[in-house]
This record gives structure tokens, sequence and C-alpha cells, in this order.
């Protein structure tokens, strides 16, 4: 086996580090070490069949060859992608910056101050532009975000016992394809009854609790929909209007014109096609939908200063706390995506983005004036960029296609007769030339030569914006290169990302994002592909995805994959469908109940309510383990109804359970299908598989175990594998032929999801191969039980261990004697931890009072070293609180973390030293992270909820 040069800058320690830590916990090898922690019933017996590792060098080589296949024609395709221009400032700044790819979700808001910013930036900029009141940090794309607009729509109408029962949702014919595809698989398993129709002349009846309609229209038709949603609003039913955000700088906002909800992708500013995302979608709504709202929000409150501060707010509403009854299951947003979003909106300012606005649509109404003076004819009077064609006499599309092909040119062809033209950002007047002259040769006629292009607006006035948008000050500063370098610096530096130190997070697996796996994704011939055009000119994306869903059924001993999932979240529904749908197709349509351990992920029982099963919840014993005893009586009563059971291995509190075969053995004895959550994958990966456990189907995280970065708190790709006997169910698409060959209907807007970022994936297995894959898993296990190991020798309590006393790849601390020694919350420790440059681990989850610890495979021994001083230092703290020697109220933890403005004000009224608080460990001076606020109020932004950027001075009063 060829040995990975790659692999040892993966791995953080080298050998003669491995050596030390093997030694400190009391085993010869790593060979013995994962003897004692996998049960021997469960290992690969044989290698993984995997490609042999490339160097960093020969990859970037293989893959500018892989890149080249693809044909970077121009295409004008348009539902819902458009070509669009990545200033360079943000392209090099954020999108290539590891300083904001590599952060996490912004749950610990104290060093997440300048993700949160960028993305309040972002909901700013969608509620000024929809002119709605509310929204969230971004969704996962337009489909899905329609899909969660559905379901918040029924939940909003049916919460009223007067107005219960309404079950219909009505969509207009003329919205995009693969938002209908979606809509149809998330409506089915909840009974929600889909009629499409034409907006004018469909009738409103009483069980219509919701409508969607899109503006401007799929074909491009800009409608007015005002008498239509006053229609709605008699019958007490709410309207979503999907739409364009770029367009919405130069027409009526949505809000205006009595739209409840408003959906749509953000992708056009600023964000590349990338053959179908990552893209950040929205939703926005009226305020007092707020409990009701899926997704993120970032909102302001004010920490213990007074001064303002920005949180994750009413996170009352999520999965995580709502589980079975949540109506959403997502936990994975689009924050780079929506942070470089509303960055592209800082940078154009309110007259740029409208400057943009009006060439497109300037050029589109050229377009359109020339080709009526040819003869073809428009069927739509009002347009923003999009124009429908229709042929004359006997021309079809294909007299249309061939010579579009022959200027290497795509449009969208609706059917024989009817062609849809998109413009966009990138589109010039010689682009509109080459446009006019395909359709002037199909008529054998002289192409006129193209003159000088109006800035007017084209469609009526009464649609026409008046009203303004992002008067804000960060939208009118920032629009020379210099000042925008700086202030996305700025923000930066108020945040802990990976490049600065370790990220601790137990299941969420804060591993090398590798620059090498990175650079490729900004490559032109990967980023400026429609997801729609001709697979043949998306050749080198297609390699891509077969090996890569061939590699990743090898490492799960799996037969098929889909790589449609844009999220973990998405994947679990995904694979959950997949299951009803087999269920289904035996005729067993009584089972629909999801066996679900107590210990579970919060997304697993939202995803099963969602894909319509209910959720019987399994106990755990007093080890952690799931209880089969308790399996095994469930599993008997419900013996007809059992859909699946939903399992995480190793298991969510951290060990490999030595019963796995037996769980998946009852539940197969009693007819239903093994899910597994891969969450914790990198402990699996070249030393066991869920294949070769027991299950049936499982969800991968590429965004964890295979190195795609969390960008704050997504990108995220979540794809399934399944068995033979589900393959045929994998996810279809209504644009692109893809799944199997019965499939459920798409899950997401495009046919393999996030394909821009698989690239990351593949590079990470193709410069690692089997050994390297299995080393990296060892070496993740081994780091787990160094730390735990430590920690355990210094009076830390680890609560679940093996059979053997050890963990798997992550740990956790139970912190409640602090809280009884000392009044210290596993909170306190958190916010201490930033005073010591560190990310907290992740706090109550799944064990209230504890933190949960997991240090992947790229954190060397020193860097590992560093973070158990820290804890160890910080333990001290605590024990010098027990002791009377540190105030019980006011101490170092209590009041962590501390400000460089606190540290330096002229007064200091603490017991102890301003040193002790900034500098605690000696180490720390080489690196010190300030922390931008000091402990946020959460309490009180979830009372005075702010999700917009207002001037300062507004804020002070509103916070004071």
């Amino acid at each position: 086996m060829k040995e990975s040069q790659f692999l040892e800058r993966h791995i953080g320690p080298n050998q003669s580090e491995i050596n030390k830590m093997l030694a400190c916990i009391g085993t010869d090898s790593l060979d013995h070490l994962i003897e004692e922690i996998i049960p021997n019933s469960i290992r690969l017996n044989s290698e993984l069949i995997l490609p042999e590792p490339l160097s960093e060098f020969d990859y970037l080589k293989k893959i500018k060859l892989i890149a080249e296949k693809n044909k970077m024609y121009r295409s004008y395709i348009g539902m819902g992608y458009y070509n669009t221009i990545t200033p360079s400032v943000i392209l090099r700044n954020v999108f290539e910056n590891p300083g904001w790819y590599t952060s996490y979700t912004p749950y610990q808001a104290e060093i997440s101050q300048g993700r949160m910013e960028a993305m309040l930036n972002f909901q700013t900029m969608v509620i000024d532009l929809t002119k709605l009141e509310l929204t969230n940090c971004s969704l996962l794309d337009e489909a899905t975000a329609a899909a969660e607009a559905m379901n918040m729509m029924l939940a909003l109408r049916n919460k009223e016992k007067t107005k219960a029962g309404a079950n219909t949702f009505f969509v207009d014919n003329n919205i995009f394809p693969q938002t209908k595809d979606v809509l149809n698989t998330r409506s089915k398993p909840l009974n929600i009854n889909i009629v499409y129709g034409d907006y004018d002349t469909f009738e409103i009846s009483e069980d219509v609790f919701g409508c969607l309609v899109q503006y401007p229209a799929g074909d491009g038709k800009v409608n007015d929909y005002s008498e239509f949603i006053e229609k709605v609003h008699a019958k007490n039913a709410l309207v979503c209007v999907a739409s364009d955000l770029l367009s919405l700088t130069i027409l009526k906002a949505p809000g205006e014109f009595g739209a409840d909800i408003c959906i749509g992708n953000s992708q056009r500013l600023g964000i590349p096609m990338g053959y179908g995302g990552p893209h950040a979608g929205f939703l926005s709504c009226r305020d007092s939908y707020k409990r009701q709202i899926p997704g993120r929000i970032i909102g302001v409150t004010k920490d213990k200063n007074g001064k303002p501060a920005l949180r994750l707010s009413l996170q009352t509403r999520e999965q995580h706390i709502k589980r079975e009854k949540a109506t959403s299951n997502i936990c994975t947003a689009q924050a780079l995506l929506a942070s470089m979003a509303g960055f592209y909106a800082v940078y154009h300012g309110p007259d740029g983005l409208r400057r943009i606005a009006r060439k497109i649509h300037s050029l589109t109404g050229y377009l359109s004036n020339e080709l009526t003076k040819l003869g073809y004819q428009q069927e739509n009077d009002n347009y923003f960029g999009t124009l429908k064609v229709i042929l004359p006499g006997h021309m079809l599309k294909v007299d249309i296609k061939k010579l579009a092909l022959n200027k290497e040119i795509n449009f969208r062809y609706i059917d024989e007769k009817v062609i849809a033209i998109s413009l966009d950002e990138t589109t010039r007047k010689e682009d509109v030339q080459d446009i006019i002259s395909i359709f002037a040769q199909a008529l054998h006629k002289v192409s006129p030569q193209i003159a000088t292009i109006e800035d007017i607006i084209y469609f009526d006035e009464k649609f026409v914006r008046e009203s303004t948008f992002l008067e804000q000050e960060v939208f009118n500063r920032y629009h020379s290169e210099t000042d925008m370098m700086r202030y996305i610096k700025m923000l930066e530096n108020k945040d802990i990302s990976l490049n600065r130190s370790m990220i601790s997070l137990g299941s969420c697996t804060m591993k090398l994002n590798a620059a090498t796996e990175m650079l490729p994704v900004s490559y032109p011939e990967f980023t400026s592909i429609h997801p729609f055009v001709p697979q043949d000119q998306a050749a080198g994306y297609h390699q891509i995805i077969e090996e890569l869903e061939k590699w990743l059924c090898t490492i799960t001993g799996f037969d098929a994959c889909s790589l449609q999932p844009n999220s973990g979240s998405a994947g679990e529904y995904a694979g959950l469908m997949i299951i009803r749908q087999y269920h289904l197709s035996r005729n067993d349509i009584q089972r629909n109940i999801a066996l679900i351990p107590s210990s579970a992920h919060g997304t697993n029982p939202a995803s099963a309510a969602m894909a319509g099963m209910d959720v019987i919840v399994v106990d755990c014993d007093n080890k952690g383990n799931i209880n089969i005893e308790d399996l095994r009586i469930k599993a008997e009563k419900y013996a007809e109804k059992i859909s699946c059971l939903m399992i995480t291995y190793p298991s969510t509190h951290g060990v490999f359970e030595a019963g796995i075969k037996e769980i998946c053995e009852i539940t197969h004895q009693f007819g239903g299908l093994v899910y597994m959550d891969g969450a914790n994958m990198n402990a699996q990966v070249g030393l066991t598989s869920p294949g070769y456990i027991g299950a049936d189907v499982c969800h991968l995280n590429l965004h964890k175990t295979f190195a795609i970065p969390h960008g704050g708190g997504g990108p995220g790709v979540g794809p399934i594998c399944v068995n033979k006997q589900l393959a045929k169910f994998l996810p279809s698409h209504k644009v692109v032929k893809t799944g199997g060959s019965e499939p459920i209907s798409a899950v997401s807007s495009a046919p393999w999801g996030s394909a821009n970022i698989l690239v990351i994936s593949y590079a990470y297995i193709q410069m690692l191969g089997y050994e390297g894959l299995k080393k990296s898993t060892e070496v993740a296990i081994l780091n787990a039980n160094y730390i735990a190991s430590c920690l355990a020798k210094n009076g830390f309590k680890i609560l679940y261990t093996g059979e053997s006393g050890r963990v798997a790849h992550e740990m956790i601390v139970d912190c409640h004697q602090f809280k009884v020694d000392a009044d210290i919350s596993e909170s306190d420790i958190a916010k201490r931890l930033m005073d010591y440059g560190f990310h907290a681990p992740t706090l109550s989850f799944p064990v209230h009072g504890t933190i949960m610890i997991e240090p992947t495979e790229s954190e060397s021994l020193s860097e590992l070293n560093r973070f158990i001083d820290a804890l160890i230092s910080i333990k001290k703290e605590i024990e010098e609180i027990k002791e009377g020697k540190a105030d019980k109220k006011d101490n170092v933890l209590k009041n962590a973390p501390h400000t460089a403005e606190t540290l330096c004000s002229d007064e200091w009224g603490s017991p102890y030293s301003r040193k002790q608080a900034a500098y605690p460990l000696a180490w720390i001076k080489e690196n010190k992270y300030w922390p931008p606020v000091s402990r946020v109020d959460d309490a009180f932004g979830d009372r005075n909820l702010i999700c917009n950027c207002m001037p300062i001075e507004e804020y002070r009063n509103r916070l004071a």
C-alpha cells in the first residue's frame, strides 16, 4: 500500500508524539488501543478498495485536468441560477480565507461577533429588499425555503382551533420545477394536498391554508398579485412569494403588496453557481410569526456592561429544543454564503445594486425589442431579466439549440416552441449581440448591429419600486477596496476560528480543512457551471460525483449513494423518506413508528416527525448505551408498526456499544430498518462501517468526517448511502435525471446538492487513501483518549466509557460537582475558556451539566496539552472558589470573558488581578485573543428582538 505524503500534514501528532500519548494512557500501540475500544465483532477484516493516495502536488495536477473537462459555456438558463461576479475583495478575504470558512455555528456568542455581524448584514438586506419585518440568517436553498414556508403556513393557520383542519396548499403553475419537486416530497408525509393552477383563476376554498406564487414568475413575467393576495387573506389563508432579491432593487417589494412570507435564493448576489451550490436561501416574514419561523436568527442584545452585542435569538423554536414537535429539522444554514451575499450588498451599496439590476433589465429590454423586430413573439409584457420567446412558423427549439451550442451558449428550452433567456450581471453588449445573431441566423436574416442601450424601465410603472432600502451606514461606507478589506478583517479578528486555535466541539468534528482541498473550489471551471447544463458540459463534475459516490459506498459498506442532500438534516430526512418509500412499496402502510434513543441528536426526532413518523423513545442505561431490553420490549409492542430505528454510532455519549449488532438484529426481526446517523463517522472510517454493523441506510456529514469546513454554520453536505434493497428509491430531480429506478422526488434544489464543495471531500479521500483514512480514525480516537486520561488524572469525571474504560473519538466531562462546590456551571467554564483563547466544547449535550470534547486527528500534542492545561487551570480556579480563596460571585469564571476594554478601564473593582483575568497561563501572551464583548445577556435579547442593522445610537436607546 502506497503511503500518503499528505497524511503527515493532515494528522497533528507525529510518531514520536503518538508514542508519548500511548504511553501516557497505558497501551503500547494504536492497534492495541483500537482493539480495546471497538468490539471485535464489528471490526473490518479486509482493506478497503480506495484510490492510491496522491501527494498534494500530484493531486493539484489531477484536479486541474478534471476541471478542464467542464465546458465553460455562457448559460442564460436562469431558473434561479445566474452567473454573477464575486468581487475579488470578497473572494480573497472571505471565500478563500480560513478565518471565515473554518469558524463554527455561533452558539458561543462572545467569540462569534464578527461572523454574526456579517449575517446581521444579510438579514438587514433581506428585510429591506422584501419589506417584511423579520428574517432568518439563511436556509439551504430556494426550494427547501419554499418547503419550510409551506410547513410554517400550515402551523400558523392550524394553531388556532377555529381554523384547524385546513390541509390544501395552492402553488401557481409558473413556479420553478425544482421548487415544485421539493414541495412534492415534503408535502406527502404530512398529508398536505398540493393543488396547482393559475393564480388569477384559482378559487380559494376554506381548506386552503397557504399559497405560493413567484415574482418574477418562473418564465420571467412580473405579475400583479395584489388582488389575489386580498382574496387569499379574505379566506384566512397566507401567501408566500418566491422572489429574486436583485430584482427587488427596482421592483416593488412583496411586503408592499401584501405578502406574508417571502422566500428565495441570494445566489445572484455575488455567489458562484458552482453546479448548484452551496447558496444561501432566505425566508422573511411578518414579525408576528417569529415563534414559527425556521432556522437561526441573529439578534441584538447587550453584554453585562450594557454594550450592544449579537447572539442567536429565540432558540426555543429550534429542533434541538422541540425535537419531535419541531416543524423543521434545520441544523445547517448557509452561513458563509449568507455572509458573502451580505458583504456583496455592503460593497456595492444600494446605488451599486440598483445599477447592476438596471443594467440587466436594460439589456433584457433591448434584446426583447430586437427579437421582436426579427419576428419572434414575446409572451411577457412585464419582465425583469428573463424573456419568454415564442418561435415563429415551423421553427423548433432544435433550430436554435444547434446554433447556440455552436456559439457555446445555453438557453432554457421550455418546450419545442418556447425558449427562455435569462440575462445576468456578467452579460455584456457583445453577449447580447451574439444572442441576437443566433436568432437572426435561424431566420436566415442579417443580425443587426447593437446600438446604444438606454437605461430605461420596460415594465409597467405600477411595479416600479419607490421605497428606499439599505440606508444604514454599513451599506454606504465601505465602497473602496481598502475600506472593504479592513472591514472584513476587523470582523474576522472578533472571532475564534480554526486558524487561531483548536475547536474541541463534541459531535462536530472540527478537523483541518487543508488548503490543497480548498483551492480548487475557486477554480472558474467549477464555479461557473449552471446546474442544468447538458451533462456533457460538466464531465469534470461527473467524474468527481461518480468516483466520490463509489468511494463513500466503499467506506460505509453500502451499495448506492446520493449526493443530493445539502446538509446533515437534509440527509436524515432523505434517508427516512427512502425507508418510508420502501415500506409503502411493500404495502406496509402501517409502519410509521421510529424508535429513537433518548440520547439522540435533536434533528433525529424532528426529521422523523417531518417524514410522517411517530417517535417512540428508547431508554439508555446508566452507561449511556441503548437499553437493549427496553428496545426489545418496544420492538415487540410495536412489531407491526415499526418503520425504523435511528441510531448514532459510536453512541451520542461517545462510546462504541458492544451490543450494536444485536440492536440491529432486533430491529430487523420485527420488520424495521436501521437508520444510522453519520455524525460520529470519524470514529468508524477504515475500522468498521454502518453496512458491516448491520444498518440499512446512513447519512454522512461531509462537513465533519470528510473535511468540508463548517463556514460559520454552513456550507454542509449530507449524502446518504443505502443497501441494495433501498438503492432504487434514491431521490430523483425534475430537471436533470438522477436517482434510483423508483425514486422519491427531490430533497434539494440542485440534482447533486452543493456540488461545488464535493471537490473538498474528493481531495480528502484521494490524498489520504485507505491507510491514511484509517490512520486518521485511529489518531482521532487516540487524541480523545489522551485528553480523557489526562483530565481524569487531574480530577475530572469522564461520564461514559466503554467496557475497557476507554472513550471513542469524543468524551463527556461531568460538571455537576463544580456547580455544587462553587456554583460554577458548564457555561461559566465555556466563557472562561475564551480568556485562554479557546472555543468552548459542546455544552449540555447529550447530558445537561456537561461539556463534550472532540479533539479530531488534526491537533498536535502541543495543542492538546495547551487545551488540557487550560482546563486544569480552570479547575484550580474553581477550587479557589470552593475553598473560599476567591469570591463566590465576583470571580474570574463568573465575570468571563474579559474584554480589553474592561481590563484597561481606569476602575478595577474585582478582587482578582487583571493579569489573572487576561493571562492565567504564560503561553497565552504569544497569541492572545481578546473577546470583543463581555458575557451576553441571552434573556434580554429574546425579550427585545432586534434582527437588523440600525444606528448605534438607536441600539443604545433600545437597549437602555
